[in-house]
């Protein structure tokens, strides 16, 4: 059925949560679109040529009143509120600002295992990863054969618009999502049916490929200081150079590692251990896991291990790949 087939209403909620189990459960009415992820405010719903734009009466934007810069941005553990996003997830934020719009990192999770309420479908990002933190998670991706399962320490890159769908998970489930811009459309796609018969691991997507890294076996590389090692996850490669991740380790504390943001950005999460940071001559700040940071982009910053070693998860994107202010603003008024 076409687009000018359907008759659409819109519904102002002052529960979107409420009302979108109301006519998805209740009356049966599927998801087209969801915008954005991690805090709805428009949900698109259909059945039949009936379409039902469901938009949240005040929206909520719990990043708005953090600050957008700092000279050094820290976002401890116990900081940001868990907010229900897309699928049943709680989301909490780990970048202040969400550099005006620009990227959003998440750190997401499902208390509870099981199935997962999730179906197929694609985002309209620049850049998009997850890295698994905690607990399993088992998906499934276009063109890129069975289902799999994703544990600490593993990471895929979604490139723009791959269909993809998260099937079933462990119970206390921890990922964290990095995604350009911050803001973007979820939209299904019911016509697709995953896994594909087509399995082809050199597809591109939006000029980037799929990638699967698994931590088990990855190899790990001294450097770039003195006491660490670096495991490179093959993303850089697959989209170019406008995106990496790698795993950074130390085993104890030593020469501190030195840190520059470049033209882009420069995220990190610590996965394990303890540590310190310093940037611009300021007092160390602590850190401890699923503690994150980024690196202002006018100075360096220093890490240096606690006594037991650390691990961080670091993400870099060049300035052309944090993507522009939110694609998909314009949806609320179409």
């Amino acid at each position: 059925m076409s687009g000018d087939d359907l008759q659409s209403i819109s519904v102002i909620c002052d529960d979107l949560d409420a009302a979108l189990r109301h006519y998805t459960e209740e009356l049966g009415f599927e998801v087209d679109e969801v915008f954005p992820a991690d805090l709805p405010r428009l949900v698109v719903v259909s059945q039949g040529d009936q379409q039902v734009r469901l938009e949240r009466a005040s929206p909520a934007t719990p990043h708005a009143a953090q600050p957008a810069s700092a000279s050094s941005i820290v976002t401890p553990a116990t900081a940001g509120a868990w907010h229900a996003g897309r699928a049943g997830m709680a989301y909490r934020d780990l970048i202040p600002g969400r550099r005006q719009g620009r990227v959003i990192a998440s750190h997401i999770r499902i208390p509870d295992g099981g199935p997962v309420s999730d179906y197929v479908h694609y985002h309209h990002v620049a850049f998009q990863i997850i890295f698994c933190v905690r607990g399993w998670v088992r998906v499934v991706y276009e063109d890129q054969g069975p289902s799999f399962v994703m544990e600490p320490g593993d990471c895929v890159l979604q490139p723009p618009q791959i269909r993809h769908r998260v099937l079933e998970c462990s119970d206390g489930l921890e990922v964290v999502e990095i995604s350009a811009p911050a803001e973007h459309r979820t939209i299904a796609d019911r016509s697709l049916a995953l896994p594909t018969d087509r399995l082809d691991r050199h597809r591109t997507y939006g000029g980037q490929r799929f990638v699967f890294h698994q931590a088990s076996g990855a190899e790990r590389v001294s450097g770039p200081t003195p006491g660490w090692e670096t495991i490179n996850t093959g993303i850089s490669e697959a989209t170019a150079g406008l995106g990496s991740v790698t795993v950074l380790r130390s085993a104890t504390s030593n020469q501190p590692l030195r840190l520059a943001a470049g033209d882009g950005l420069s995220f990190q999460f610590v996965l394990r251990g303890a540590g310190r940071l310093q940037a611009g001559g300021k007092r160390d700040r602590p850190l401890g896991p699923c503690d994150a940071f980024v690196v202002p982009q006018d100075e360096d910053v220093l890490l240096t291990a606690g006594a037991a070693g650390m691990e961080l998860l670091r993400v870099t994107l060049s300035g052309a790949g944090q993507g522009a202010r939110a694609d998909s603003v314009s949806l609320l008024r179409e």
